[in-house]
């Protein structure tokens, strides 16, 4: 049996080859490089975010107020029948009220920015009060069943509050006074819990004179 000749050999892969031609025309077979683009989806553009704008800043908080300065009042209540003194320092208060005879309170307590305050006492005594442009306190005081108005100036020394405390002849002494602006006192000295008109103090000094022995009353602060 003969072997086909190289005639027939390149004849045939001739044939082979336009076979293959036709066939990837007719199927529309693509290379790798094309399916591999259509396989993966393009790639979307990166959009950059907008830019965030710092938040703005927060209004600064308003100035608080400051408390209000440091300085004595006294006056009388509306009805003239009892005296009250108030001092101030660095937002507290202590006050007193006296009707020179037998009915007396100390109170203390604190003093707001805006010039309110509300001082207590013993017995459930209450003064409650509002400073009015740091020339004056206007307010009521509560005691034993009732209320007194009262109206307090600011005092310039020897104007204010004074108060002194001992042990006489075995006697413990306890003496408030008010100077009122033009010079008048009103004052009570409790000799072992009982209250009565307290003696004339100078002033300028604060001496004073109980049962024959000197004291001396001091100016009072919180």
């Amino acid at each position: 049996m003969k072997r086909p000749g190289p005639l027939l050999t390149l004849l045939a892969g001739l044939l082979l080859a336009v076979f293959m031609l036709t066939l990837n025309a007719t199927t529309g077979t693509k290379n790798a490089s094309s399916s591999s683009q259509e396989a993966s989806p393009g790639a979307t553009p990166q959009v950059s975010p907008p830019p965030t704008s710092a938040p703005p800043s927060s209004s600064p908080p308003p100035p608080s107020k400051s408390a209000p300065p440091n300085a004595d009042y006294a006056g009388r209540t509306d009805d003239n029948s009892s005296a009250v003194a108030v001092s101030l320092r660095g937002g507290k208060a202590i006050a007193y009220f006296c009707d020179g005879r037998s009915k007396e309170s100390w109170l203390k307590g604190d003093v707001k920015d805006d010039g309110t305050m509300k001082l207590t006492g013993k017995n459930g005594a209450e003064l409650n009060g509002t400073l009015k442009d740091g020339s004056s306190i206007r307010g009521t005081v509560d005691l034993g069943g009732q209320r007194y108005a009262f109206t307090a100036d600011k005092a310039v020394k020897p104007s204010g509050l004074y108060r002194a405390t001992a042990t006489v002849r075995g006697a413990k002494l306890d003496g408030g006074w008010i100077v009122l602006p033009g010079g008048k006192q009103v004052g009570i000295l409790d000799r072992d819990g009982k209250p009565a008109a307290a003696p004339t103090i100078d002033p300028e000094s604060g001496t004073v004179t109980v049962d024959g022995q000197t004291l001396t009353a001091s100016p009072v602060t919180p």
